[in-house]
C-alpha cells in the first residue's frame, strides 16, 4: 500500500512524499524519506523528451537522421578521404552527342601564357594589377565585377580553339564567335547544372569588365590603348527552361590579331581537369618555355613572378612543393633543387615515336587528297591522321595512301568546306 503525503516548504513549492506503507516499519530507523520536487520531476521529463527528439528518426523505412547520440568518449572528428589531386573528368563520352566542337584542339594565346594577364584569386579581386618584367609593362584594371580570373580564361581558350580550327580548315575568320553554352561547358570539363549557367554569364562579365594596358606585340604590333579581353558578349537563345542556348562573343582586337598571326600552343585537355589556379598557371608558363625540350629550369623567384602569384616565398615554395609530391602536372614533371624549379617533359622521359615510324606517304597522295577534300590544308589532315594512328594503337597498314584518301574523304563528307 502507498501512502502519499504533501507538505509545503520555503519559496512556496510543494513536497511530494510516497512510500510503501508495509516498508515504513522497517525502514524508518535506518533510511530516511526520500522526496521528489514537482519541478525536478518536471525537468526530468522535459530532458527525456529532448533525448527521444535527438534518436534517429525512420521514415518508410529509413533513417532521415543519419546522425546518432556519440558518448562522451566517441568523437565525430574523423578524417575524411582525401579527395583527387585532379578533377573528376565528368564527360567521358562527350564525343557520343557533340561532333565537331569537341574536335577543335585547345589552344592558348602566347601572351598570357608568358605573362600573368589572370588573377589567381578564387574570390572577387578589386586590385589594379601592375607586372614589369624586362621591357614588358602591363596594368590590369578590374571592373566592379572584378579581375578576369585563371578560370574565367576557359571561356577564352574555347573561342580562340574554335577560331584556330576554323583557321586550319581554311574558313575565313571573323571576330565574331558564335557558341551554344552546352558546348562550352562539356568542352571545359564542366558541371552543366544551372549554377554553371550562371557562372558562365559572370565569367563573361569579368572578362569584358576587365581593361589592359600594355605594351606587348600582337602579330608585330604594339598596341599601348587600354582594351578588353573581350569586347562585348550577348545570349543569343534561351531555351524552354530558360536556360542561355546560344551566345555570340565577340573578341578584342588585340586578340584576334594574336589569332590571325597563329601566336599560339597546344594545351593538354587535362588542364581543364587542374584545381587550383597556381597549377593551372604553372601549367602554362612549363608549356610556354619547356615546350618540346626535355627539360627546363628557372629560378623559384622568377617564377613566382611569372604566376603573379602574390603569396609569401615560403608559402609559394610550398606550393611548389606540393607540386612535386603529387606530379600530376600535364605533360610535365616537376622537381625543385634548392631554389630551382626543373620540369622535365613527359614525352621525353618515354621512348618517342621516331618520324620514320610514322606512314609515308607518296607525292601523288597530296594531290589526290586536295581532290577529294576541296579547300583543306592536307598537311594538316595528314597531322590529325597521324595522331588517330597513333591513338589506335598504330596498327599495321598495308596501303597508307589509300587509308589516308579514305580518311580525308570521310572528313570531307561529314564537313564540307564552305558550309
Amino acid at each position: 500500500m502507498l501512502n502519499i503525503e504533501l507538505s509545503s516548504v520555503k519559496g512556496g513549492k510543494t513536497l511530494v512524499t510516497i512510500c510503501n506503507s508495509s516498508a515504513i516499519s522497517s525502514t524508518a530507523s535506518t533510511e530516511p524519506r526520500k522526496t521528489v520536487s514537482t519541478t525536478t520531476k518536471n525537468r526530468q521529463r522535459n530532458h527525456e523528451k529532448s533525448l527521444a527528439s535527438l534518436k534517429p528518426r525512420s521514415y518508410d523505412g529509413r533513417q532521415r537522421n543519419h546522425e546518432s547520440i556519440m558518448s562522451v568518449n566517441e568523437t565525430t572528428n574523423i578524417k575524411k578521404n582525401e579527395r583527387s589531386v585532379l578533377l573528376p573528368e565528368r564527360h567521358p563520352n562527350h564525343e557520343l552527342f557533340i561532333c565537331d566542337v569537341l574536335e577543335a584542339i585547345p589552344k592558348d594565346d602566347l601572351a598570357s601564357m608568358e605573362h600573368p594577364v589572370f588573377s589567381l584569386a578564387t574570390k572577387p579581386d578589386t586590385r589594379t594589377l601592375i607586372y614589369e618584367h624586362r621591357d614588358v609593362k602591363i596594368q590590369i584594371t578590374p571592373s566592379v565585377k572584378g579581375l578576369a580570373t585563371i578560370f574565367d580564361k576557359d571561356l577564352l581558350i574555347f573561342c580562340i580553339s574554335q577560331m584556330i580550327a576554323k583557321k586550319n580548315r581554311g574558313e575565313p575568320l571573323s571576330q565574331n564567335v558564335r557558341l551554344h553554352a552546352y558546348d562550352l561547358l562539356i568542352w571545359t570539363n564542366r558541371e552543366t547544372s544551372g549554377d554553371a549557367y550562371r557562372r558562365l554569364i559572370e565569367a563573361f562579365e569579368r572578362l569584358r569588365g576587365t581593361t589592359i594596358v600594355t605594351n606587348i606585340k600582337a602579330d608585330g604590333e604594339e598596341i599601348t590603348t587600354g582594351f578588353g579581353l573581350i569586347d562585348s558578349f550577348k545570349v543569343v537563345r534561351h531555351t524552354a527552361t530558360g536556360r542561355m542556348s546560344e551566345l555570340e562573343v565577340r573578341i578584342s582586337d588585340w586578340m584576334f590579331k594574336i589569332i590571325q598571326g597563329s601566336q599560339v600552343l597546344t594545351l593538354s585537355r587535362d588542364y581543364f581537369r587542374l584545381r587550383k589556379p597556381i597549377e593551372r598557371r604553372i601549367y602554362e608558363i612549363a608549356r610556354k618555355h619547356c615546350g618540346e625540350q626535355d627539360e627546363w629550369r628557372i629560378s623559384i623567384e622568377l617564377l613566382q613572378k611569372k604566376t603573379g602569384a602574390s603569396s609569401h616565398e615560403r608559402a609559394f615554395k610550398a606550393m611548389v612543393r606540393e607540386l612535386v609530391k603529387c606530379d600530376h602536372l600535364p605533360d610535365y614533371s616537376v622537381t625543385l633543387e634548392d631554389d630551382m624549379v626543373i620540369f622535365y617533359n613527359r614525352a621525353g622521359l618515354s621512348e618517342k615515336i621516331p618520324l620514320t615510324a610514322f606512314p609515308q606517304l607518296n607525292a601523288e597522295t597530296y594531290n589526290d587528297a586536295r581532290t577529294v577534300a576541296p579547300g583543306y590544308d592536307v598537311y594538316y589532315l595528314e597531322q590529325e591522321w597521324r595522331d588517330m594512328w597513333v591513338d589506335t594503337g598504330m596498327p599495321l597498314l598495308h596501303n597508307p595512301d589509300k587509308a589516308f584518301i579514305a580518311f580525308c574523304k570521310s572528313r570531307a563528307k561529314r564537313r564540307p568546306m564552305g558550309r
